[in-house]
């Protein structure tokens, strides 16, 4: 059985970091989509206003994937939630129990942290990762619909537009 180490990531990380995001955004077949930069990287999760956090996985001393999360608020159960933005392992180390791993790691996060949730999306063809999901006992918000304004549109709205 391998080895399976988890720990926080530290600025060390960034490049890193990087790395498996674009390797992510190759599978979701979004490169294009990766403007973030190591600096970017290191300011938004080390830097003094950090807004997120990261997790680094090995496997048998391997880093091969990465978790990237932070704290949410859920007026409903009046209590903070965690919010999984990004979790990934290298396609040569699946079946590891690498992603279980971090996302068990993350769930005992939220169960210390007194979180009255633990969320995440995931891309509706994505099957391997649903199925992976359903069977650890996640299930799906079928209800609700997640919106994005980003770039533009962001910004004309923010002027008015």
């Amino acid at each position: 059985m391998a080895s399976i180490q988890i720990r926080p990531a530290n600025a060390d990380d960034a490049s890193l970091i990087l790395r498996f995001i674009t390797e992510l955004a190759i599978y979701e077949r979004a490169e294009h989509e990766v403007v973030a930069t190591r600096a970017d990287i290191e300011k938004s999760l080390f830097g003094p206003e950090a807004c997120a956090s990261a997790l680094i996985c090995a496997v048998d001393g391997v880093e091969v994937g990465f978790a990237v999360y932070f704290f949410s608020y859920s007026t409903w159960l009046g209590k903070r939630g965690l919010y999984l933005e990004d979790l990934y392992v290298s396609p040569s180390h699946r079946n590891a129990g690498a992603g279980k791993a971090m996302l068990q790691y993350l769930a005992r996060l939220a169960v210390a942290g007194h979180c009255g949730r633990f969320e995440w999306s995931v891309l509706d063809w994505n099957e391997p990762s649903i199925q992976f999901y359903q069977a650890i006992g996640a299930q799906p918000l079928k209800e609700w619909v997640r919106y994005r304004m980003a770039g533009k549109a962001l910004e004309d709205f923010a002027n008015g537009g």
